[in-house]
């Protein structure tokens, strides 16, 4: 991954670029909800890096049967 300060504002082509997050991932996540905060600048979409992470780091799981809708 490409390391980039926290408090630059990147397009949805450089998260994708730096983090593996899809532009059409974002795209949709900014719509229905669940993706990472976002910052809307006019009709521009901006992500902090610290806040990719930190959405990152809220997803992270040991195994499976932690995912919600999976437990049985």
């Amino acid at each position: 991954m490409k390391q980039i300060a926290d408090e630059r504002l990147l397009t949805r082509k450089e998260v994708e670029e730096a983090f593996g997050l899809s532009k059409r991932f974002l795209e949709l996540a900014a719509v229905n909800g669940g993706g990472p905060i976002m910052i809307k600048i006019g009709r521009s979409v901006r992500y902090r890096a610290s806040d990719i992470r930190s959405w990152i780091d809220d997803h992270a799981v040991k195994s499976t049967s932690q995912l919600p809708g999976l437990a049985r």
